[in-house]
């Protein structure tokens, strides 16, 4: 097969595919100029443009195969809609983005299934669309998003990028940590929120073909052979969904700011802090926040078909403290501290006890195994807040009920010998897995205090990824995330430093988010050595590329140093 490549400005019409083939970096290049292009359309307040623009970015052979390669390479890849449908294969990604066609299209019902909740005890309808709706949502969101970023609200920061829970936390730090700072809290909950938002709302203020999102909204879901409507909402699993939440709810922090209220807006002291659908208001009194600012917050939500959880909504004293995101914010004594929540530590060693409760057989390798990426994800997304403490608590409740699993194992057995065999003279949990060599190798029990704890610094409100004027500043975030990310790590550090954090391949960022390959530049089989001047990081679609047509890489020459 041969390639066919159009330009980003040119429609997609009937062109010969070979996705081996594909110029991943003028794809990326043309998509992320008419992104580009639609935030300074935007900026000068030329809305006709922008609908110009996003019609180019949406009929375009680039749009499309960007779109196509999103869900393709994302954890989902592998579930099918309710057509079965999977496209794991080169050939049916080319046939996918031959057949994103918006003529025609007619979306099909989401796949209904059910996940468990934070709680362990509830379930989250989760519905999954095929992979042809999930690649034409990916497409529309490519033209969606850079309006989202530029119009959003300046303190939100779900599902947004660039932006994690830990700015969130970082904006209450900045919000309470002064004597002057507010003194109460408004702590919100909307019903059911991505259930509930009005399909009329979208359709008249969601800058899109409304063609297309009234498909979406009105797919319907598949629950055991059973076909039901969808008359509010944004279906949850879609890819687009997350940007139509944020945007229904963007402007909810102005419209707190300039809520009528007693007092000038300096004494009443209002910040409005959201996460997706979660979300915190600060003000100088419960009175302010119940009697002013709810109100408005009603009205807003009522607007799109959304109310608040009256049961769930709480006015509290920053003295009392209140829990956002898995962190408890509270002043003790006038000294701000935010620590992991009770809930969540509850949660991490409930989720803990389970697993070794569901092994009582398992080898002690077989155990860590399981263990130490719950362990280590937990203490990741807690070690930018006061954690310490927390951290050697939660320690010492994993090593009592591993010595409790061994205990039971091994009735017949003295304290001595079972601490002998599972334990290090320091009480860490050891044991040993085969490696895919088949040889045996010691693990052991990754120890939450052992992470160290770090000051996250918050992005700037203001910044856009998708304004080229803030490109630097976003690449000196990510060279110090990823410092800290391979420390220790000193070959793929120099490596990652040496490419500028780029692959060579697309020409795009290589993050945690995004992953990466080892490429040996002069395979081993050829001699080629695993010295750092024969190995370049590339994209996981990438390195399948290279091999794929038996292309050369060349090294790159180190600009940043080691």
């Amino acid at each position: 097969m041969t390639a066919g490549i159009v330009l980003a400005g040119a429609p997609c019409y009937d062109v010969v595919i070979d996705w081996n083939r594909i110029n991943w970096k003028k794809i990326n290049r043309n998509v992320r100029r008419l992104q580009a292009r639609i935030v300074k359309a935007i900026e000068e307040g030329r809305w006709g443009k922008v609908k110009a623009l996003q019609w180019l970015l949406t009929h375009s052979f680039s749009g499309k195969a960007l779109a196509v390669r999103r869900v393709t390479e994302n954890r989902g890849k592998k579930t099918p809609g309710v057509d079965g449908e999977v496209w794991d294969t080169p050939q049916k990604k080319a046939q996918g983005i031959a057949r994103l066609r918006q003529r025609g299209y007619r979306a099909q019902p989401l796949r209904r299934t059910c996940i468990p909740k934070k709680d362990g005890k509830r379930k989250r309808p989760l519905g999954i669309p095929t992979m042809l709706d999930r690649a034409m949502q990916a497409l529309y969101k490519l033209a969606l998003d850079p309006i989202a970023e530029t119009t959003g609200d300046p303190n939100s920061y779900g599902f947004r990028r660039e932006r994690s829970p830990a700015d969130a936390i970082a904006q209450c730090f900045q919000c309470f940590r002064q004597k002057t700072s507010p003194t109460a809290v408004y702590e919100g909950d909307i019903r059911g929120c991505f259930d509930n938002i009005s399909h009329e709302w979208m359709l008249e203020h969601i800058p899109m073909e409304k063609r297309i999102l009234k498909q979406w909204l009105e797919a319907g879901y598949i629950d055991r052979d059973v076909f039901y409507n969808t008359e509010a909402g944004t279906p949850q699993g879609g890819i687009a969904s997350p940007v139509l939440a944020n945007m229904a709810l963007d402007g909810l922090e102005a419209a707190v700011a300039n809520q009528p209220h007693r007092g000038t807006r300096r004494q009443a002291k209002l910040h409005l802090i959201r996460f997706a659908d979660d979300y915190v208001v600060t003000g100088s009194g419960k009175a302010l926040l119940g009697e002013d600012i709810e109100p408005g917050v009603v009205e807003f939500l009522g607007e799109r078909g959304l109310e608040v959880a009256a049961e769930k909504t709480r006015l509290t004293d920053i003295e009392e403290g209140f829990d956002f995101l898995g962190q408890n914010v509270r002043k003790y004594k006038g000294k701000l501290l935010i620590k992991p929540s009770q809930q969540s530590i509850k949660r991490l060693l409930a989720r803990v006890r389970e697993i070794i409760k569901a092994n009582p057989c398992a080898s002690a390798g077989q155990l860590i195994v399981q263990l130490n990426p719950l362990i280590q994800g937990w203490a990741n997304y807690h070690c930018h807040v006061v954690s310490k403490k927390v951290f050697q608590k939660i320690d010492h409740q994993i090593v009592m009920a591993l010595w409790r699993w061994a205990k039971r194992r091994h009735r017949d057995k003295g304290a001595r010998w079972i601490r002998r065999k599972y334990f290090t003279c320091h009480w860490v949990f050891i044991g040993r897995v085969r490696g895919k060599d088949g040889a045996h190798r010691t693990v052991t029990l990754i120890q939450a205090r052992k992470t160290p704890i770090v000051r996250h610094v918050k992005v700037r409100a203001a910044a856009n990824p998708y304004d080229p004027k803030w490109e630097p500043y976003f690449e000196r975030r990510l060279q110090r995330k990823m410092a800290a990310t391979l420390k220790g790590k000193r070959t793929l550090l120099y490596l990652w430093q040496s490419q500028n954090g780029v692959c060579p391949v697309c020409g795009e960022k290589l993050t945690e988010e995004t992953d990466w390959d080892r490429h040996h530049i002069l395979q081993r089989v050829h001699g080629g050595s695993d010295t750092t001047d024969n190995l370049v990081l590339l994209h996981p679609t990438c390195h399948r590329q290279v091999h794929s047509l038996g292309s050369t890489v060349l090294s790159p020459r180190p600009t940043m140093g080691r």
